[in-house]
């Protein structure tokens, strides 16, 4: 609805959001290549969500992925990391984000995993960057449904991100 807003403040649109909703799960068994974010060497998840973020977060990612009432969760294989994601208690219920993972399969895993951190019938949100079509796909696959959508925008160029690796978005304030 402020797009036309930030427009004139000299705003570019980067890609639209869709934010999406579902209630947590009765834990599953994990796959054992799901493992603890904070068992794993910091430089490895900081080399990690560097592809995701235009600028360094490693002061950010250290709290983000200690928080007293979250889980922070990686897919670890092949002696690499190859997807995180991070659920945490938000106003109302619960919030995951980051879920970025190097193939869709990974991140079903990881999302499957992250929904079993939050008790069932509490709520659960998801904002997932549109141009990402598998993120779209999960969202559907896991029964998810779509609430508001949001603007990402800019002033001047959009960095250089991966989207195509990413199912969820940190915060919509974050990125």
């Amino acid at each position: 609805e402020q797009q036309a807003n930030y427009r004139r403040s000299g705003f570019d649109l980067a890609w639209h959001n869709r934010r999406f909703q579902t209630l947590g799960r009765t834990p599953q068994p994990r796959d054992s290549r799901v493992v603890k974010l904070t068992s794993l060497p910091f430089e490895v998840v900081a080399a990690y969500d560097r592809s995701f973020h235009p600028e360094p977060r490693p002061v950010f990612l250290q709290a983000w992925i200690q928080q007293r009432r979250g889980m922070a969760l990686g897919w670890w294989q092949d002696g690499r990391l190859q997807g995180y994601g991070v659920v945490r208690a938000c106003a109302q219920g619960h919030k995951i984000g980051p879920l970025c993972a190097d193939t869709p399969a990974i991140a079903d895993s990881l999302l499957d995993a992250l929904l079993g951190c939050v008790m069932p019938k509490e709520p659960v949100f998801l904002d997932v960057p549109e141009p990402n079509r598998d993120a779209l796909a999960l969202a559907e696959r896991h029964g998810m449904t779509a609430t508001f959508p949001t603007a990402r925008m800019y002033r001047g160029p959009a960095p250089r991100i991966d989207l195509a690796r990413q199912y969820a978005l940190t915060a919509l304030e974050i990125g």
